[in-house]
């Protein structure tokens, strides 16, 4: 099986990345099923490059309906270690505008639909998921994006709606309210899912619309959406082709190491069926003699 050690999760409007050579599909099966599609392995500007589009191509999954369980374990599976997830949002600022990109920091959690951990039956951790995104891999992807010619903001906080309706006006001005920068559907369970599995993860979000709140603009449509992503996602791509470059060899953030203390359950009694689902996750902790 190939073997890329940087995963890209493509959102709408990015289905496949040009440029990508000595390319193989994958097709997986996890513990989890299917994940979204088959899995584009190649290399980009030289670099392992495990491309997986979120929704499938064609765009025929809806956000609360995507297997991010098994999206996450077939790319760890492959040796991704490094996840750049692209998202459409709204925005929640004048200032961040249509068109412009965001490389968030935090996270709020307003899904209700998903599961979004791989633990359970038997089998307990709680990660530390203070700073949810890797900062590492952020400014790598901010200085990309600043040297791409991008309206980039660094950092701000991404609210996660269910979906797959769009906000009513009272929504967004709460969440607005909040201090929030961003609205999407699909940040998570994937930032969960990644650290659980101890994988770097870090969003370029292209701004498509302003949610519902603005008074002077029309609320957000998929035809406003549609429009404004053909120009960001071409941007998009010319990010992931100079941050690919640049990303280190050794990982030194606590996200190579976040199960390290957070399994709970000891060894003895975890149910073999469940420890054996989640060996590739948790395999190099248990020892010998308790496994």
């Amino acid at each position: 099986m190939p073997q890329a050690k940087i995963g890209v999760i493509g959102g709408t409007g990015l289905y496949d990345i040009e440029g990508m050579n000595g390319v193989e599909e994958v097709e997986l099966d996890t513990p989890f099923g299917k994940p979204s599609d088959a899995i584009t392995v190649g290399k980009l500007e030289g670099v392992g490059i495990a491309f997986l589009p979120r929704h499938g191509k064609g765009h025929r999954i809806m956000p609360t309906e995507i297997p991010a369980r098994a999206n996450i374990y077939a790319l760890k599976s492959l040796g991704v270690e490094r996840i750049i997830a692209i998202h459409s949002v709204g925005s929640f600022k004048e200032e961040i505008k249509p068109g412009d990109l965001v490389i968030p920091d935090q996270l709020i959690d307003r899904t209700k639909s998903r599961v979004n951990t791989f633990f359970g039956e038997g089998i307990v951790a709680h990660i530390p998921f203070a700073e949810p995104f890797c900062p590492v891999l952020n400014q790598i992807l901010f200085e990309a994006a600043k040297e791409a010619g991008a309206s980039v903001h660094q950092g701000g906080t991404y609210v996660v709606m269910e979906g797959p309706a769009f906000s009513t006006r009272a929504e967004s001005r709460l969440h607005r309210s909040w201090g929030t920068d961003i609205i999407g559907m699909t940040a998570l369970p994937e930032a969960k899912l990644a650290r659980e599995a101890e994988i770097c993860y870090a969003t370029i979000a292209c701004v498509s619309d302003y949610d519902s709140w603005h008074k002077e603009r029309e609320p957000v449509t998929v035809e406003i959406i549609l429009d404004t992503l053909h120009k960001n996602i071409d941007t998009a791509k010319k990010i992931i082709k100079l941050a690919v470059t640049r990303i280190p060899e050794k990982r030194d953030c606590e996200c190579a190491t976040a199960l390290k203390t957070a399994i709970v359950t000891a060894p003895a009694v975890m149910p073999a069926e469940q420890k054996e689902k989640l060996s590739l996750l948790i395999g190099k902790y248990l020892t010998q003699g308790d496994s």
